[in-house]
């Protein structure tokens, strides 16, 4: 009896052993193509849907990892945190880029951006995320019927603005706005293909341009080539104006993925600190994936970046301080 015993915990050892591994493969694989793929800075739509991924994959195989270790399983440990320590070299430039040198004794302009989900209609979620963040300037993306029929009472404080007409989509009707506590001038003539709202804000600094911009889904929702388009439209934006520019609202991409060096190569903005995430806002924020951003001029220096208060939409918003840099 005891022998028949023993005989089974033998042929039941190779098995469990067999699929631990074929576990720990697939679990430690799976981050490892996110890691190669970002750093690969490959393009296609495959390896770069991969990338997007990177920051909440870094922060699951470090816990893989430190797992693996308490159960003594030490070489898959080992091969865990190797591949976090690749996911880590993929994330930093997302996480820390340049921040600039701020000039000394240069005023601060906070600017807010947010996309608020076309079918948000929790008006007051969102006034009290506007009040906390007390910003000289707001970006607002996909503003829907509900918010905007209170827009009044949304941008109080904020008497100058800029919105676009009414768009009709599946996802929900939708606005894009910058409003402001000065004065703002609109920047006409946006070339096609490009959602987006732009003016000439006065500001602390003196006269600095913003760019609200929503670019599309990435594939397998859309074209591979639109959000490759619509930056192109940005660059004819960016390169038509004088002076300092900001350029903030929903991209769709992190900043080290495809999009985000066709940003910095093209358009030569750089983009604030993308941790925590700002998508989905169902997650902690240190789970989430950062696609909303602020980008600024090589010009400006930025002096700080923080998550604002949750508006009732899937994203966060950010808030972000930024200065003259020094020349």
């Amino acid at each position: 009896m005891t022998t028949g015993v023993h005989h089974q915990d033998k042929d039941r050892s190779p098995i469990a052993s067999r699929l631990f591994r074929l576990a720990a493969l697939a679990l430690v694989g799976a981050p490892l193509a996110i890691g190669v793929s970002a750093l690969s800075g490959f393009g296609h739509r495959g390896p770069d849907l991969l990338a997007q991924f990177t920051a909440p994959a870094l922060l699951a195989t470090a816990a893989l990892a430190a797992v693996l270790l308490l159960v003594r399983r030490v070489r898959w440990a080992l091969a865990a945190a190797a591949v976090a320590g690749l996911l880590l070299l993929a994330a930093w430039p997302q996480w820390l880029p340049p921040t600039g040198e701020a000039t000394p004794g240069t005023p601060r302009l906070r600017l807010y951006s947010a996309n608020l989900w076309a079918r948000n209609d929790d008006t007051a979620a969102i006034v009290a995320s506007i009040r906390e963040a007390d910003a000289d300037i707001l970006v607002l993306i996909e503003l829907g019927d509900a918010p905007a029929a209170r827009i009044d009472t949304l941008l109080e404080g904020y008497p100058y603005r800029v919105v676009t007409p009414r768009i009709d989509r599946p996802s929900g009707a939708a606005r894009s706005v910058i409003a402001s506590r000065r004065p703002l001038e609109v920047i006409p003539d946006r070339p096609d293909g490009l959602h987006a709202v732009a003016a000439l804000a006065q500001t602390p600094l003196g006269p600095v341009n913003v760019v609200g911009v929503h670019l599309t889904r990435p594939w397998p929702f859309q074209e591979q080539w639109g959000q490759i388009s619509e930056t192109m439209a940005l660059a004819e934006i960016r390169h038509s104006l004088e002076g300092p520019v900001i350029v903030a609202g929903d991209f769709n991409s992190v900043s080290s993925a495809r999009i985000g060096r066709q940003v910095r190569k093209d358009v030569g903005l750089v983009p604030a600190p993308g941790f925590p995430g700002t998508w989905p806002a169902a997650l902690p924020a240190a789970l989430g994936v950062t696609i909303d951003h602020v980008w600024r001029s090589p010009d400006l220096a930025l002096t700080g970046r923080r998550l604002g208060r949750p508006t009732g939409s899937d994203h966060r918003p950010v808030v972000v301080e930024l200065t003259r840099a020094v020349p």
